[in-house]
């Protein structure tokens, strides 16, 4: 297993880093907390970045199924599964089945990676940097410190960043240094918000042809899997924070 899967000694191993569309995974179980689970490794993503955690299932050999309702990393790095009820018997040291809510998890995909798109050219043509984001299902939001929007201007924010999908890029992700990272000031996106470093390493994804920036969530192979991109409304949230809410075609 690599350090990027893994990361610090005792740590949970995330799958999800090495492929967006890991849905299902084997594990043991290695710690109980109250009513969470711990796993020597997981597909489920424990939030951040404005993309909530993931939720679903994890079916315990030879017992019983029981819901996953949120997940939340730990300072150690070890990843906690929050149960919807506790286990009836003993699981500790278990095999298990972990099953995420795909539907769900790839709707966050698909907000994520058009978030991408639409804060690279926010950023590049209207030099407005993040404040703010918050990925749901239906819909996303994302604040940019800005002096205004107007209608003009989502119009136009709407046709570039259709443009971008349509192209079908492919993302990928890949690590550099600390070191590395401190050096490419185009990696990153937030005013205050630093991308986390683990182990000495900062995780990128890039979309080929388009734009690489610091980022720890998941998304989908292609933008053309993302759909179609509108802005739904627009509201001030305060002298330069901007908030934009965001749509994408089922």
């Amino acid at each position: 297993m690599s350090a990027d899967e893994r990361g610090p000694a005792n740590s949970t191993a995330r799958l999800y880093l090495q492929d967006d569309h890991c849905f299902e995974a084997e594990a043991n179980v290695i710690a109980m907390r109250d009513d969470c689970v711990a796993f020597d490794r997981t597909c489920f993503y424990p939030g951040g970045g404005g993309q909530p955690p993931d939720q679903g299932w994890v079916k315990i050999r030879g017992g019983e199924t029981l819901e996953i309702v949120s997940v939340h990393v730990d300072a150690t790095d070890t990843i906690w599964h929050l149960l919807k009820t506790a286990p009836s018997g003993e699981i500790l040291g278990s095999p298990a089945t972990l099953l995420l809510d795909q539907p769900r998890r790839l709707a966050h995909a698909r907000y994520h990676t058009v978030l991408h798109v639409l804060n690279t050219i926010t950023l590049r043509e209207y030099g407005g940097w993040i404040t703010g984001v918050q990925i749901a299902v239906d819909y996303s939001r994302i604040d940019f410190k800005l002096d205004a929007f107007s209608a003009a201007l989502c119009a136009e924010l709407e046709r570039k960043v259709n443009a971008v999908l349509e192209r079908g890029s492919v993302l990928k992700s890949y690590y550099l240094t600390e070191d590395e990272f401190r050096e490419r000031n185009d990696l990153l996106r937030t005013l205050e918000a630093k991308p986390p470093v683990v182990q000495g390493q900062v995780r990128v994804v890039e979309i080929e042809g388009f734009d690489a920036q610091a980022c720890g969530g998941t998304h989908v192979r292609s933008t053309g899997e993302v759909g179609r991109f509108s802005v739904l409304r627009t509201e001030n949230k305060g002298k330069i924070n901007k908030r934009l809410y965001v749509r994408l075609d089922p």
